[in-house]
């Protein structure tokens, strides 16, 4: 089972950007496509972003063009860096293992923590 832990979440304005980031255990990240997803109070745990082991990226639509998903497998990390910040992105935010069949992205059963963002107004 890889642990994974979410950091770098907070409380910005709107407008403004944090970058999350999410270190994984184990020597196989490499191999792994991965994601992040959020779950806002109420509503179901969505995809935001995602990225195979080969490097190809899909976004949610209402994120395309303010984040950017990216990994660096030298240091075990994921990132989200989020721009242009919305009160519609504040949700807890996650990163899992992914495994992509077709346009559909399925996450691995095991969750961290999370990271709360939270976009003020």
């Amino acid at each position: 089972q890889v642990h994974l832990v979410e950091s770098g979440g907070g409380l910005v304005q709107a407008g403004g950007s944090l970058r999350l980031s999410c270190a994984a255990s184990g020597s196989t990240f490499r191999l792994n496509s991965m994601g992040w997803y959020r779950q806002a109070p109420g509503k179901q745990r969505d995809l935001v972003a995602g990225i195979t082991a080969d490097g190809t990226i899909d976004y949610a639509d209402s994120v395309k063009g303010r984040f950017t998903i990216s990994r660096d497998n030298a240091k075990n990390t994921l990132y989200l860096q989020m721009n242009s910040l919305k009160p519609e992105d504040t949700a807890v935010y996650y990163c899992n293992i992914v495994v992509k069949h077709g346009a559909i992205w399925v996450p691995g059963l095991y969750w961290g923590q999370g990271t709360q963002v939270t976009v003020d107004s």
